[in-house]
């Protein structure tokens, strides 16, 4: 001890014991050579695979569930649509602000979240594929249910993905991590599609086509049950899958010591606005997005009146989702062969040709073969982003190194801005089928109802997509930035751990001085 030092009074004959250290037990993931397992992998990739479930049959199938089963009329459904995004949208930064005002418990902060309002998802997913027995008030029953499930979802989603920070030190070992995620997600929209897509063929077949001697009043309320007592089983291992995502719970993120103060909420997010990086993704992929969305949500509305295919609608999607499926570990290997940027490039520019091929080429073997090259694209749609966004987070670390508890703010809001244009994208798209004149309940729409499905499927998403591309192309962290990022990061948790060492020194240095003192 120095001279002049006090020495703190303790009783004769005991040893001092000093306080907790101030920095964290380094997470078991923080050695340089440590690699997630693959129990590790696959049970953080199930926890998102019952949100993709239920949010394929959404996606694809609410607006024609709105318009031809529940039948509402197209104004409302953009409303019910719109709203219910942008209601959604509105939920991810505010989720994100009390994710990072929580405190750490036993079973860590994030999950929490995602086991509290696992019930209540269950229970408004039901409602909104219900048929209430009433008519004059179904515009407030999806939009109530619509907006309580996108609130609550959107309680479960943030806090997983942020955890993606949290499994490993090691991007690549994070890439890896997401891409079982994606793959199980990919599986959940087939399952959802799957179960989704043969209820509502069959439902709205039965519902709207005369040669089949049916009344438009014979589903009623029963049709909305039978829905949703087969479509409800998809959420059903929400829990189970949040059980199992608990076994990837109570890591912390490795280059953050307990000393660091935690920014408030309104500086985290101006400095994550602020970077560079982050913008140019969030922006670029936002476009992107709202073009997958426009695809997805008017595709079977196009497959059914403007190329004739009402009875093939829901294998084609069946056959776009199992393309994605088994292209998702071929994107994963590009991306680690030829870079992430090269990969998104090369991912998203594969569906323009193919879309526009089937507004002009409307056969069932071109709808087929659009559908296998339109996975591709849906694939790399899904993986790139999410593979990029921890890029992001690592260059914001090395660029701010003394914030703490960011990482919920960067996912909550690149999920609010791309819910909020979907949203946009989805209401504006329905209210071009009110002007064109849907008929609600016809089993046959106008030409200008066909020819503005062309649009909505072909021409407006590639629009999109170029958007998003050419800002993609300012993105700023190429391969070589990532490995330096990498380089730097690692010395940054060599630097930690090692103050961590001479903390415990220090502090035994201490013991050992009192003791001999008092002695």
């Amino acid at each position: 001890m120095a001279k002049g030092e006090r020495i703190p009074h303790t009783p004769a004959g005991k040893l001092f014991k000093p306080p907790e250290p101030a920095f964290n037990k380094p997470p078991h993931q923080t050695v340089l050579d440590q690699r997630l397992s693959f129990c590790s992998k696959l049970c953080f990739a199930i926890g998102g695979a019952p949100n993709q479930v239920a949010g394929s049959a959404t996606a694809f199938f609410l607006q024609i569930y709105l318009l031809d089963v529940a039948q509402i009329n197209p104004f409302q459904a953009s409303m019910v649509l719109f709203i219910g995004k942008a209601w959604g949208a509105m939920t991810d930064p505010v989720v994100g602000f009390f994710i990072t005002k929580s405190k750490w418990t036993r079973i860590g902060r994030l999950m929490p979240w995602m086991v509290g309002c696992t019930p209540f998802v269950v229970v408004s997913y039901f409602y909104l594929w219900f048929v209430p027995p009433f008519t004059n008030g179904r515009f407030i029953w999806y939009l109530g249910f619509y907006c309580l499930y996108q609130t609550l979802i959107t309680c479960f989603h943030v806090p997983y993905s942020a955890l993606t920070m949290f499994l490993s030190a090691d991007q690549k070992e994070r890439d890896s991590a997401t891409a079982y995620r994606m793959t199980l997600e990919v599986l959940g929209t087939l399952v959802g599609a799957a179960i989704q897509g043969q209820i509502v063929a069959s439902a709205h077949t039965l519902k709207h086509c005369p040669h089949h001697n049916m009344s438009t009043g014979h589903l009623g309320n029963g049709s909305g049950a039978e829905i949703v007592k087969r479509i409800v089983h998809s959420q059903d291992f929400l829990s189970h899958a949040v059980s199992v995502t608990a076994t990837t719970n109570n890591l912390t993120y490795p280059y953050i010591s307990k000393t660091e103060k935690q920014i408030p909420f309104h500086k985290g997010f101006i400095l994550v606005m602020r970077h560079s990086p982050y913008l140019s993704l969030t922006a670029a992929f936002l476009f992107i997005s709202v073009a997958i969305q426009l695809v997805q949500s008017n595709f079977v509305l196009f497959c059914t009146y403007a190329v004739d295919l009402r009875d093939h609608f829901q294998n084609i999607v069946l056959t776009i989702l199992v393309s994605a499926v088994v292209s998702i570990p071929l994107w994963q290997w590009f991306l680690e062969r030829f870079g992430k940027k090269t990969a998104a490039f090369c991912g998203i520019t594969w569906i323009m040709p193919f879309t526009v091929m089937l507004v002009f080429i409307p056969n069932l073997v071109v709808a087929y073969v659009v559908a296998v090259s339109s996975g591709l694209s849906v694939a790399a749609s899904l993986l790139l982003p999410w593979s990029m966004l921890p890029d992001v987070v690592d260059d914001f670390r090395l660029a701010n190194p003394h914030c703490k508890g960011f990482e919920a703010i960067f996912y909550s809001f690149y999920v609010f801005f791309t819910k909020f244009a979907a949203g946009i994208s989805l209401g504006v798209s329905t209210l071009c089928l009110e002007f064109a004149g849907y008929d609600t309940g016809a089993c046959r729409q106008p030409a200008q109802v066909a020819y503005t499905l062309k649009l909505l499927i072909g021409a407006a998403p590639v629009a999109f997509i170029v958007t998003g591309l050419l800002i993609l192309l300012f993105y700023p962290i190429s391969e070589d930035v990532r490995l330096r990022n990498k380089l730097c990061l690692e010395e940054l948790r060599y630097v930690t751990h090692k103050s961590l060492l001479f903390q415990f020194s220090d502090w035994n240095m201490m013991s050992i001085s009192v003791y001999y003192t008092e002695k």
